[in-house]
């Protein structure tokens, strides 16, 4: 309840009846202060609000009316974006009144809710989805391929050179590209869709560091990819950002291909690759048997490698394995008692690919635990392959 405490763009995918949308929440807004802080919230907001479909303003229904609310409002209104007006703590409806005060700003059509107490939330969600375009799945029947990674690793330098001429903006400046940028490649009569991550400009136009809001970008490309091809510097190695894309690819389930691009850049290339595959195998342990290729999308070098790897992780994301297999499989594993109990695995199932998951059912789910599931992955993995692609695997009581 402490005012100013969300510092940081919170990114959350969500449904409502059925219906998915992802929200963005930012900072609390304040246009005119001098503090750092508050200028980074400040260009939160106003990255968010590039980025987003619909805008919902928020006021504080308790506080009332602040100087802040009238400079935000003919912000947004400046933006040409749709947005929805509510005044939040506002629970019952002999509190209505304390919207009055916001017509004030010339706004139209002010909503209250309470997000403690659920109060017209309904009202809110339907008001919402009436301004939020309709969203079709995408039909696409070929590969998803997203190229990710930090600024200036060569992204938009790789899919150019992967299409052979000039689709992309390229510049040694880091995030030359404005947006995602989707284009279709073939490669010996087979199609690719390939998704270039956003580059990260150091400023925008519209006035905010767009390089903070990187993770952002490459979670939309991530969300849509079926594999990310992850881009690492060559000649800088591994660096905590190309952990965290990582960490976010094996979240969401996706399957991974290590490129080590500038290989042109590289002396000693023998010893260097020893190296950094060896602190990949270590520091990327969530993707055991990941390939690693070294490229140079400069020079056009060992690009047309990717494809080949490309399709063997496809092929490894829709592997379904029988349930007779996985049977005898679930013989040869064995969990110690818990609490003095014998733990019987009874049968295990695949319920689905991309990524493969798996349910095992037993007569005491709580006597599975982490180290079980990593030993039964590591054992599946052994005897079935699933290289590079995150495996799930669900715990189901029986009796």
């Amino acid at each position: 309840d402490t005012p100013g405490v969300t510092r940081d763009l919170n990114y959350r995918d969500a449904e409502w009846e059925g219906k998915a949308y992802a929200v963005v929440d930012t900072g609390g807004f304040y246009p005119k202060h001098d503090d750092n802080i508050f200028t980074q919230i400040k260009e939160q907001a106003i990255f968010a609000m590039d980025e987003a479909d619909v805008i919902v303003h928020l006021f504080d229904g308790k506080e009332g009316l602040n100087p802040y609310d009238s400079d935000l409002a003919e912000l947004l209104r400046a933006s040409g974006k749709p947005v929805l007006w509510v005044v939040n703590k506002v629970d019952a409806v002999e509190r209505e009144d304390r919207v009055i005060d916001f017509y004030s700003l010339g706004l139209e059509n002010v909503m209250t809710v309470s997000a403690a107490t659920g109060y017209n939330f309904d009202e809110f969600m339907e008001a919402l989805f009436v301004l939020l375009p309709e969203s079709e799945p995408e039909e696409v029947d070929y590969p998803k391929i997203a190229i990710v990674g930090r600024p200036n690793v060569g992204k938009s330098t790789l899919v150019n050179a992967l299409l052979g001429k000039r689709r992309l903006l390229v510049s040694p400046v880091p995030g030359t590209t404005r947006d995602a940028i989707d284009t279709v490649c073939t490669y010996y009569g087979k199609k690719y869709l390939l998704i270039d991550t956003a580059g990260i400009r150091r400023k925008d136009r519209k006035g905010y560091s767009i390089e903070r809001f990187a993770m952002v970008r490459t979670l939309r490309a991530i969300e849509r990819a079926d594999i990310c091809v992850l881009l690492i510097d060559a000649k800088e190695g591994l660096v905590t950002e190309d952990q965290k894309i990582a960490g976010l690819v094996h979240d969401h389930g996706k399957s991974v291909l290590f490129v080590l691009n500038k290989w042109d850049l590289v002396k000693e290339p023998d010893k260097r690759y020893k190296r950094l595959t060896k602190i990949l195998d270590r520091e990327m342990w969530f993707f055991p048997k990941a390939s690693v290729l070294t490229t140079s999308g400069a020079e056009k070098k060992r690009i047309t490698k990717l494809y080949p790897h490309i399709d063997e992780l496809m092929a490894e994301r829709k592997k379904r394995i029988s349930t007779a297999e996985l049977n005898k499989f679930l013989s040869t594993i064995s969990v110690p008692p818990h609490k003095g109990k014998q733990v019987k695995l009874f049968y295990i199932t695949q319920y689905r690919t991309e990524p493969p998951g798996f349910a095992i059912f037993t007569n005491r789910p709580d006597g599975i635990k982490d180290n079980h599931l990593r030993h039964i992955e590591a054992r599946l993995r052994e005897d079935f392959g699933f290289n590079a692609t995150p495996i799930r695997i669900r715990v189901r009581g029986r009796s």
